[in-house]
């Protein structure tokens, strides 16, 4: 191998290191901001899972109940405070989180297309929010009212009065563990702030020219079929959740189909304006390079 190929390697393989070096920077800084939000969260476990608790609480209150969760096994608290911890924890993390990405992408993009990457990093969490309140606010307490609607309360000991014979009325009633309660209204409030995201994706999508409204409008039959399989997976089996899902999460996949609608017209107009598309070319067809 000649001096001038092991320089152009050498050259090459520096800033691959330097690029190591920074993400790994990157990654210990969001580690660390984590780690001191998760401990944070675990000093003030108890209210924030009392906090957690009040759509419950609501609809046992309604029904007469006292709202009372067990733990069924002695390592039970433990956990539902390590799993509170985490979630809280990453929560407080994530802006430090979104800064340390950021940070790390931003060198490598010209200055549209930081522009044009921004405002998706800053609406992602902006959004996940808004699934998560969306979640805990209104698709919990009509899951829980539908839940407990379940119970069946005894009438009480007269029969056996009258005849001693008789059986006891049969009675059961809610005495929920809490690991179970929190692990299921993390998985509502992940699954709605997750699926809030689709207008984000599919609008950065449209952006980079990897879908079209077009391709989007096209594809509703299959978003159906996607957002039901979606809307099964994620929820617990009963129909109200999976409906609320579904609706909301295809009301979404519209407002993508005109946010991406957007996203190419003013595109469109851009090329037009460097003269790249002429004035009575259609504007779903893309440019000769096929760039957005």
């Amino acid at each position: 191998m000649s001096n001038a190929q092991q320089d152009n390697i050498d050259e090459s393989s520096a800033p691959l290191i330097e690029h190591l070096a920074e993400l790994r920077n990157r990654l210990i800084k969001s580690a660390l901001a984590f780690v001191v939000g998760m401990v944070l969260c675990f000093t003030v476990a108890t209210p924030i899972f009392n906090f957690l608790t009040a759509p419950l609480c609501t609809a046992l209150a309604e029904r007469g109940q006292d709202c009372d969760l067990i733990f069924i096994s002695p390592q039970e608290g433990f956990f539902v405070a390590i799993k509170v911890s985490f979630l809280g924890g990453f929560m407080l993390a994530f802006p430090v989180i979104a800064t340390q990405l950021w940070r790390f992408v931003a060198p490598g993009l010209y200055r549209s297309e930081q522009g044009a990457f921004l405002p998706f990093l800053i609406s992602s969490p902006l959004m996940f929010l808004l699934g998560a309140s969306f979640a805990f606010y209104v698709v919990t307490p009509l899951a829980y009212d539908f839940f407990l609607g379940f119970q069946q309360f005894g009438a009480g000991g007269e029969a056996m009065v009258d005849d001693p014979t008789a059986a006891a009325p049969l009675s059961v009633v809610f005495q929920g563990s809490a690991q179970e309660y929190l692990n299921l209204t993390i998985r509502f409030i992940v699954a709605f702030g997750m699926c809030f995201q689709l207008p984000v994706l599919l609008t950065l999508m449209g952006k980079a020219g990897l879908v079209s409204e077009a391709g989007l409008k096209a594809g509703r039959k299959w978003a159906v079929v996607g957002i039901l399989t979606l809307a099964a997976l994620v929820t617990p089996p009963d129909v109200i959740t999976q409906i609320i899902l579904f609706v909301v999460v295809y009301g979404l996949y519209e407002v993508s189909i005109w946010l991406v609608a957007r996203v190419e017209k003013a595109r469109n107009e851009r090329l037009r304006r460097e003269g790249l598309l002429d004035e009575d070319e259609d504007d779903d067809q893309p440019d000769e390079a096929g760039k957005p």
